[in-house]
């Protein structure tokens, strides 16, 4: 650690682990949150305007729910697959930053897993809801009032308000903890840098003061 070279290698590779890690799960949450929008709206409109049976409408439940399940899937498998290699390669270029590495992986799976589950959680209530709103939406019909238009598009207005605010919520802790790591790597290369130099500069000033001392000594005997 007290040669630049190998703290310049330890930054560039922190930071390009960082971006990498950072990418992926962008890319994973954008593709989760465009799937499961297309896949809630197209459910919402089947279960409100389609001229399906009750097992048709089952049949739409049971297709969110597995494009939900293959979705988290991929995103698990993805990001355990980035954490492997990242790790693999931090221990083998430079070992002793897998602990900054760990932890910058560890929070952005945890935001990964929250964010899944939080979309999970919210197609789950809308088909229900929706299925819900149906069956009420049949007795209203069979009065004469239809109402059953703005339902729908107030549910999904309101599912994908969520999901665009879960997804900025994740891009802006993802890029805070980015920002965090690169911080406090390029403050710790900065301490370590200023105490070789100061250690350095103090051994110049002994050799200086010792050689200077050993001239006198001599010139005067």
């Amino acid at each position: 650690m007290n040669s630049p070279s190998k703290i310049f290698t330890v930054v560039v590779v922190v930071v390009v682990v960082v971006v990498i890690v950072v990418v992926v799960v962008v890319v994973v949450v954008v593709v989760v949150v465009v799937v499961v929008v297309v896949v809630v709206v197209v459910s919402a409109l089947t279960l409100h305007w389609g001229k399906g049976s009750a097992a048709l409408r089952a049949l739409v439940v049971v297709v969110v729910v597995v494009v939900v399940v293959v979705v988290v899937v991929v995103v698990v498998v993805v990001v355990v697959v980035v954490v492997v290699v990242v790790v693999v390669e931090i221990l083998v270029v430079v070992g002793v930053v897998v602990v900054v590495v760990v932890v910058v992986v560890v929070v952005v799976v945890v935001v990964v897993v929250v964010v899944v589950v939080v979309v999970e959680v919210v197609v789950v209530v809308e088909v229900v809801v929706v299925v819900v709103v149906e069956v009420a939406v049949v007795v209203v019909r069979s009065n004469g009032v239809v109402v059953v238009e703005v339902v729908v598009v107030v549910l999904v207005v309101v599912l994908v308000v969520v999901l665009v605010v879960v997804v900025v919520v994740v891009v802006v802790v993802v890029v805070v903890v980015v920002v965090v790591v690169v911080v406090a790597v390029v403050v710790v290369v900065v301490i370590v840098v200023v105490v070789v130099v100061v250690i350095v500069v103090v051994v110049v000033v002994v050799v200086v003061v010792v050689v200077v001392i050993i001239v006198v000594v001599v010139n005067v005997v």
